[in-house]
């Protein structure tokens, strides 16, 4: 399947938001939204077991049409299940799919998927190959460089290789190796080494794939820099835990020729969104748990994040109490 490869399918994706449990849920991808017009954004991982068996698939599918482009991320070692899980990804429009071997969790380990999944090549080619033969949507691949010893560059590019002739259109590397044993999923982020130049040289034995690295990006500035090497690059805890320190993604990034909105903006332009979700019988904590992250490095900064924190854990922020606090951060954003 290597023919259908397409080196140009995702290069409009130079930057994606990644794929984090609890985090890059509806309402911190409409959060972004207002930050960056093109950034890739990923839903957080589905278990394509849960998905395709649920008598509630709209919780799991779900997403607002201001959030294109969008992929939905998939875990599973099931080519049977994948197939319709598939089916079900390109009926409610997302814009592509993404196959997880990169989790290191050791619940994701257990059920045989995740990082795990590195180690045995041909089920993941047999993965790829499902999702490719039942939809019509690219189909991508995130993982990390190796997992435990096997991390060399025959052993990834390996890897990489089997898994291209599936016919994946872009990898995602995180550049790190994922430990098994010994590591819980916070300390998978932090301990194991970045290796870049793995990555480099993965990209330089073969520059007709599509390749993108993740991995310790902190800001737009380093991102060009990685960009001089790779297809793409994707960010995950900076973006999340300090959002507006990315404002300039559409400038710098993608060449648009636009002011980047402020906080207090930011939120305001969310209130109609709000209101719909409490419509529905959401609470604003769903939505201001994300939002405080925006509200940082300004005065007063700590007693808005504690006001909204309170009062929507609580149940009780009104919308007009959320506006007129933010609307008193104008004079000090920027």
């Amino acid at each position: 399947m290597r023919d259908n490869l397409s080196n140009t399918t995702n290069n409009f994706h130079k930057l994606s938001v990644a794929p984090m449990m609890d985090c890059t849920d509806k309402h911190f991808r409409m959060i972004m939204r207002k930050i960056s017009s093109k950034a890739l954004l990923y839903t957080e991982m589905i278990v394509a077991q849960s998905l395709v068996y649920s008598d509630q698939k709209k919780r799991f599918l779900d997403f607002n049409h201001e959030e294109h482009p969008i992929s939905i991320q998939f875990g599973g070692d099931n080519p049977a299940i994948l197939k319709e899980a598939a089916k079900m990804a390109e009926d409610w429009g997302y814009d592509e799919i993404n196959f997880n071997v990169g989790c290191p969790s050791q619940r994701v380990c257990s059920g045989n998927f995740g990082a795990s999944l590195m180690k045995n090549p041909e089920k993941v080619a047999k993965c790829i190959e499902s999702l490719k033969n039942n939809c019509n949507l690219p189909v991508t691949i995130k993982h990390r460089i190796g997992v435990d010893e096997n991390d060399s560059i025959n052993s990834l590019n390996n890897f990489v290789q089997r898994i291209a002739n599936a016919g994946a259109d872009r990898f995602t590397v995180h550049a790190r190796k994922a430990i098994l044993s010994g590591l819980n999923p916070k300390q998978n982020r932090n301990i194991p080494p970045l290796k870049y130049d793995l990555v480099r040289e993965l990209k330089n034995l073969n520059p007709e794939l599509n390749i993108e690295i993740n991995g310790g990006i902190s800001d737009t500035d380093q991102c060009l820099e990685l960009l001089n090497d790779f297809d793409g690059v994707m960010v995950g805890r900076s973006i999340y835990k300090y959002p507006l320190r990315w404002a300039d993604i559409d400038q710098k990034i993608y060449g648009i020729n636009k002011k980047s909105k402020t906080r207090s903006q930011i939120i305001l332009s969310l209130i109609p969104y709000i209101e719909t979700h409490l419509k529905k019988g959401g609470n604003t904590w769903d939505i201001c748990k994300h939002l405080v992250n925006l509200v940082e490095s300004i005065p007063k900064a700590k007693i808005w994040r504690n006001e909204i924190s309170t009062k929507s854990i609580k149940r009780e922020l009104e919308i007009d109490y959320l506006v007129d606090l933010t609307s008193k951060l104008e004079n000090m954003d920027f």
